[in-house]
């Protein structure tokens, strides 16, 4: 569902994916959206509002001191930078397989952030909502069930997104890694920390 947010872009919830088996993903439970430093007053009262109570910022540092989040100094704020202070790779143009393969702690942290996170909404966002936002959400889909088709149908709502890229992705983290729960445990998520996403996700 897209969120009323006007002064975002790839503002929505995620709720009402179905699962692989009958399933569906609970609404209002993981929302999206790209960077916040530009929402009005009035859009920051409606994040408030749709009882968010955990917002991960995604983005480096640098990122969060030139296009500051309105919420940075909320208890429900947490920076949580996906990716390495200093990239070893180029990111390629059809995928982010080098994005699991050199951020797997970070990406794991992130993960682990949105487990513990306290009841309510979790909101998460980077600059433009898209790579590392689609990343991360992707990750928290498929530990929730959601088959591949439908976690890339889900990123391909995005700005400029097509269902390609993140197939590719999820190819090789089934590939390389054994699939979601594997390449998550490799970064140090618990067992319990999974079926915590699970039971804050699923209907």
């Amino acid at each position: 569902m897209i969120l009323d947010w006007p002064d975002c872009v790839n503002a929505r919830d995620v709720g009402g994916l179905p699962t692989v088996d009958g399933g569906r993903v609970r609404d209002g439970a993981l929302l999206r959206s790209d960077r916040h430093d530009r929402m009005t007053e009035a859009t920051v009262r409606a994040v408030r509002a749709a009882g968010v109570n955990r917002i991960l910022d995604l983005r480096w540092s640098w990122e969060c001191a030139e296009f500051p989040s309105p919420f940075a100094g909320d208890d429900r704020y947490r920076h949580t930078p996906l990716l390495n202070d200093v990239l070893d790779y180029v990111p390629p143009p059809d995928g982010y397989v080098p994005m699991l393969d050199h951020n797997q702690a970070r990406i794991g942290a992130a993960f682990r952030a949105v487990a513990e996170a306290p009841p309510g909404a979790v909101l998460i966002h980077c600059h433009s909502g898209r790579d590392r936002t689609g990343v991360l959400v992707a990750l928290l889909l498929r530990v929730a069930g959601v088959g591949e088709e439908d976690v890339a149908a889900d990123y391909a709502l995005t700005d400029r997104c097509a269902p390609a890229p993140m197939l590719k992705t999820l190819a090789h983290l089934e590939q390389r890694h054994g699939g979601a729960e594997a390449y998550l445990a490799g970064a140090g998520v618990t067992a319990a920390e999974l079926d915590a996403v699970r039971a804050r996700l699923l209907a």
